[in-house]
This record gives structure tokens, C-alpha cells and sequence, in this order.
């Protein structure tokens, strides 16, 4: 698979996940009244997602390295799309949720494939500009998700949302994976099986506790960070090296990772609720109003690829 066809699939898939989160908020209020469900049950549609997705991530990183990145693409988009047609003929919200557990993993499968098929395509020293392409992409799919959700509710309904997932989907990963049998596998890596099992609990715990408010699934989770962090220090070939665990600037990273992304996805999840159910706007009304938003972070966006050439 030749340099531009690389780019194109890695961007392409990492949209179709980052546009699937942002989409699926517009249409949740629908959702719920058409499969007459409550509000907990409808929260559990994304969270559900985020649980199998922050218990997988890590892991389905180290198995690209072993089993090919672009034949873990391939099988996460492909599973993308089979979930989002199974979630979009629906007859109840207890499928959806459990079809959207399932389209977490294959997300899981998927999102850090799309880094590692960049990884082996370009050489470090041009690596920059596909990265700030592939991130810049994420933003604007992020930002556009609204709208097109809006669009989408208003003129078919929410199954739209999903079914409009299906054919790139599956597209992109009819066409990774006729090209996985050519790349190359680290087949000496051991999967550290008990790492990932511990980083799994403390993300999924960790997950549950912030969205249910549960003590003591915080509890759990913090003491499954702390045996994780015991295990990857003895293990020979640790799932997440120790001066990661240790790192000030990857940690100070991801908090401000987090806390973005909790800030853009509850002030997605309630101002929609709030504009739709409170104010009485339908859907496409509703998602015009985020074009400020919208605005922003595509303008935004330019500059993130010139920090990333200037400061890595």
C-alpha cells in the first residue's frame, strides 16, 4: 500500500470514529423517545462505547505490533461498519447499548492501528505533517459531527447516524485488508496478557466511577492502577514501559486530553438535551446553534499542525 493510500485510510478511519461520537449526541434525544427509553439507558449509549474503548486501547496497540497494523485496521473497520448496521436496525435500546459495547472494541482495534500505519509508512523525519494531517482531520470531523447529525435526524431519523458509517466502513477495510498479507509483523513480542487484564479494570472502573459517580468502583480502579504499576515494573516486556507510567509530560498530557474531551462531549450531551427538550428545537435547529463551535475548531486547526511540526 503505497505512501498516499497509507495517509488516506489512516485519516479516513480515524474520522469515521471521531464523526460517530459527536453524530450520535445530536441524535440521542430521538433516539430515546423512539425506543421509549430512559435517560440513564441512553447515557449508556455512549458509555457503554467508552468502557470497551478505554479498556482495549492499549492493548489492541501492542497486538498491531505483533499481528500487522493495517490487518487490525482492517478488522476495525470492518467491525465498525457491521456494528453500526446492526445498532441502526435496532428494535430496542438494550441492542443498542450492547451493540455499541461491541463497536467499542473494534474502535479499540482500530484508532491506534491508524497511528501505527503511519509509523511504518513514513520515515521519522517526515512523519510530522501525516501526523497534523491525521489530527487536524479528527477536529474537524469532531466539530462537523453536530451539524451533519442534525441534518442527518431531521431528514431520516437517528438510525441515519449510524447506517451512514456502514459502506466506508466497510470500504476501507476491504481495501486494508488486501494489502496486510505485504507489511511486517514483530512476531518476538510477548503479549503481557496480565498487564493488559489490570489496565482493562483500572480504565473501565475508572470510566464507570466518573460517569455513575460510584465510590467504590473508584476504589477498585485505583487499586488496579496501583497493581498494574507494580506488574509493569517486574514484567520483561511490559505492556506500558515504566518511564511512561512515570512520565511528568505524557501524564500532563493526558490530562489535558481528558479534560478537553470531557468538557467538548458533556457540553455536547447536555446542551442538546437543553436545546432539544427544554428549548423544543428539533434536531437540525439544535445543531445549528453548535456551528460556533464548529467555527472555532476548524480555525483552530491549522495551528495545531504548526505546533506539532514546531514542538513534536
Amino acid at each position: 500500500m503505497n505512501h498516499r493510500l497509507t495517509l488516506t485510510s489512516s485519516v479516513a478511519g480515524a474520522v469515521v470514529v471521531a464523526l460517530d461520537g459527536t453524530v450520535l449526541t445530536i441524535a440521542q434525544p430521538t433516539l430515546q423517545r423512539d425506543l421509549d427509553a430512559s435517560y440513564a439507558q441512553v447515557q449508556w449509549t455512549s458509555t457503554g462505547y467508552l468502557i470497551a474503548v478505554a479498556a482495549l486501547l492499549v492493548f489492541a496497540g501492542r497486538l498491531g505490533d505483533r499481528y500487522g497494523h493495517r490487518r487490525l485496521f482492517a478488522l476495525g473497520m470492518l467491525g465498525f461498519g457491521a456494528t453500526s448496521a446492526g445498532i441502526g436496525g435496532a428494535a430496542d435500546v438494550d441492542w443498542v447499548i450492547g451493540s455499541r459495547l461491541a463497536q467499542g472494541v473494534f474502535g479499540a482495534l482500530l484508532q491506534p492501528a491508524t497511528l501505527g500505519m503511519l509509523r511504518a509508512a513514513f520515515p521519522p523525519d517526515r512523519l510530522g505533517r501525516p501526523l497534523a494531517a491525521r489530527t487536524a482531520a479528527i477536529g474537524l470531523a469532531a466539530a462537523a459531527g453536530p451539524v451533519v447529525g442534525g441534518a442527518l435526524v431531521h431528514s431520516f431519523g437517528w438510525r441515519a447516524v449510524f447506517f451512514v458509517n456502514v459502506v466506508p466502513a466497510l470500504v476501507l477495510g476491504v481495501l486494508a485488508l488486501k494489502g496486510s498479507g505485504q507489511e511486517q509483523r514483530t512476531s518476538a513480542i510477548r503479549l503481557d496478557l496480565p498487564g493488559a487484564l489490570l489496565l482493562a479494570l483500572t480504565l473501565a472502573c475508572l470510566v464507570h466511577a466518573l460517569v455513575t459517580r460510584t465510590p467504590s468502583t473508584s476504589v477498585v480502579a485505583a487499586l488496579a492502577a496501583v497493581a498494574f504499576a507494580g506488574h509493569e515494573r517486574r514484567t520483561a516486556q511490559p505492556l506500558v514501559p515504566p518511564d511512561v507510567i512515570g512520565s511528568t509530560p505524557v501524564a500532563a498530557a493526558l490530562g489535558v486530553l481528558t479534560a478537553a474531551s470531557a468538557a467538548l462531549s458533556g457540553t455536547l450531551f447536555v446542551g442538546t438535551y437543553v436545546l432539544q427538550r427544554a428549548l423544543g428545537l428539533d434536531p437540525l435547529r439544535s445543531a445549528l446553534l453548535s456551528l460556533p463551535l464548529a467555527v472555532l475548531m476548524i480555525a483552530a486547526a491549522p495551528g495545531c499542525a504548526v505546533l506539532l511540526r514546531r514542538a513534536g
